[in-house]
């Protein structure tokens, strides 16, 4: 009698759980991942983090489910990038459309620092809730390179590299004692534009005048009292308070569910016929390399292998009930060669459906040469890209070996077999060699940037030179065609392929656990998409060898230090 009564009471427990109101959750302090798992690594490491696109689709769906009531944000601890932030900000006033509450909560946005874009975040939500004990870091933009030459000076390390254009400034750091005015310029637009950009979301979600918003900006930080009196947020609280009252306004037996969970059920309950027609989401994550993606267990990042981007791609160009590409591309470039064999297969799959790119927090150098193909470019405000150019050299560690005490020296056969040791500078004939590299890539850059995008040679070199522009300014001067995110192009692929609204996406490549296991049959193979682990020499030092010119990723790069979060 006692089990049957327990079974009974599970049983009415679950049916209510099933039909009582949503309050989804989403907990941002460890911050989102861009897209699936690029390999076995990386599937460990992100185990427990919601995906970007989890958190767009649930959001997305739940504006029409009468079930769920409201959204609940905490916001803090992980940055993240201005463009995902954007593109959850855009989430999030849709969903508030819907007529749901949507309400933002942090422990403090920056505690003995600056917090402008977490709290840009937050005023996206009707409700904005501070712990009294937090506080608002809405202190502006800044954008900060060191310059290291004096230092390699001091111990005997010279720099020798050549660039295209002048405001290709990746060698800058290791070249120059200071900016120089095309790179001063290059870096104070993007400021400018991210400010602009910063101050219309925050004027219009907190209905402030957009003056108003630039004197707060530079009288801040914020103690939570004066945050408080200064409309920047609308009451403190502790999270229990805030849930109390969040419960209270969805009704006494409304429930948590996370966003990603939600987002993950209901695509179970909706599982697509396997021959349904779809959308194509293909990730190009990383930095850029040939071979394939993977991500060293030493550290330094995963990055992007062509040969895997590449299988992908041509997986879903082979697929007839695939109709439409997205390209997902969050990269701050890499290699040349790598980028111009993804280019290839973009401009391949585009012949014969259409291929729609949605760029991230980074799509710039190499990131933008494999994007520039595509039927449509779209990307956020705050997304960097551009970065037309390309740059290369070595250091050159002579007179470090010398006051070392270390002699080198070499045996070789061809005039130019040891150009690229470190232990030499290039010579005059070797500039020339130099020279004529940097030259053929930045003329076949700025050519195929003409061709895919519509621009006269002459204009588009006037766009390159290596600059970075933000999403705003690249769409004003051609370079990208919509400002939007990730549904964004998921709905113009579908629009564009002729799909109902609510068509099936299918990431890519699609590999069932057989496949997995057996390996590839050949190169044609989709299993040949999958990553690997992969050993690299330089582990976390990765990003510092590109940027010394070392042999490890490509001429094609932007510097890691532009970055807004």
């Amino acid at each position: 009698m006692d089990a049957g009564k327990v079974i009974f009471e599970t049983v009415e427990k679950l049916r209510q759980r099933r039909t009582a109101p949503l309050i989804l959750e989403l907990d941002l302090t460890e911050g989102l991942t861009e897209g699936p798992p690029a390999d076995p690594l990386a599937a460990v490491l992100s185990m427990r983090k919601t995906r970007l696109a989890d958190v767009l689709s649930g959001l997305k769906r739940a504006r029409q489910d009468s079930r769920v009531k409201a959204l609940v944000v905490k916001i803090g601890g992980q940055p993240l990038g201005l463009a995902m932030v954007q593109e959850l900000r855009q989430a999030v006033i849709h969903f508030r459309a819907s007529g749901k509450l949507t309400v933002a909560f942090s422990e403090s946005f920056g505690e003995f620092g600056g917090g402008t874009v977490p709290y840009y975040l937050a005023t996206a939500f009707e409700r904005l809730y501070l712990q009294p004990s937090g506080d608002v870091g809405l202190t502006g933009v800044a954008m900060e390179q060191r310059f290291v030459k004096g230092a390699l000076g001091k111990l005997g390390v010279g720099f020798e590299a050549g660039q295209r254009h002048e405001y290709k400034t990746a060698p800058n750091t290791f070249t120059q004692d200071h900016m120089t005015d095309p790179h001063r310029e290059s870096m104070a637009r993007i400021v400018e534009s991210v400010t602009e950009s910063l101050v219309a979301g925050i004027a219009d979600g907190r209905r402030l005048d957009p003056g108003k918003v630039r004197e707060l900006i530079d009288r801040g930080p914020f103690t939570a009292a004066e945050a408080q009196e200064a409309g920047l947020v609308d009451g403190l609280a502790y999270r229990d308070e805030v849930y109390d009252e969040l419960k209270r306004s969805a009704g006494d037996d409304a429930h948590l569910l996370y966003v990603g969970r939600y987002a993950k059920a209901a695509a179970v309950r909706k599982l697509p016929h396997p021959m349904a027609d779809a959308v194509a989401l293909v990730h190009a994550t990383g930095m850029i390399r040939t071979g394939r993606s993977g991500r060293s267990p030493l550290g330094g990042g995963g990055a992007m292998g062509s040969d895997t981007i590449s299988a992908a791609l041509r997986a879903a160009r082979r697929d007839d009930h695939v109709k439409a590409v997205v390209f997902r591309v969050d990269s701050p470039g890499g290699s040349y060669v790598a980028s111009d064999t993804v280019w290839r297969e973009v401009t391949l799959t585009r012949k014969v459906k259409p291929v729609i790119v949605s760029m991230g927090d980074l799509a710039a150098s190499g990131g933008y040469f494999i994007a520039m193909a595509a039927d449509v470019i779209v990307a956020q405000p705050g997304t960097l890209t551009g970065s037309i150019g390309v740059y290369g050299g070595k250091p050159v560690f002579s007179e470090l070996l010398e006051k070392a005490g270390i002699n080198s020296e070499m045996v070789a056969q061809g005039a130019n077999a040891g150009m690229f040791s470190t232990s030499r500078g290039f010579s005059p004939e070797q500039w020339d060699r130099i020279n004529a590299w940097l030259d053929r890539i930045y003329d076949d850059f700025v050519g195929k940037v003409a061709q895919s995008r519509d621009l006269s040679r002459e204009r588009t070199h006037e766009l390159a030179r290596g600059r970075v522009w933000t999403g705003a300014d690249a769409r004003a001067n051609g370079l990208v065609d919509e400002l939007g995110g990730l549904e964004d192009a998921l709905a113009m692929a579908r629009k564009r392929a002729g799909l109902a609204d609510d068509a099936p996406v299918r990431t890519y490549p699609r590999i069932n656990p057989l496949e997995r296991l057996r390996g590839p049959e050949s190169s044609e193979d989709r299993s040949a998409a999958l990553a690997r682990i992969r050993m690299d020499a330089w582990g976390p030092l990765a990003r510092l060898s590109a940027e010394l010119g070392l042999p490890a990723v490509g001429p094609l790069i932007l510097p890691g230090w532009y970055s807004i979060r």
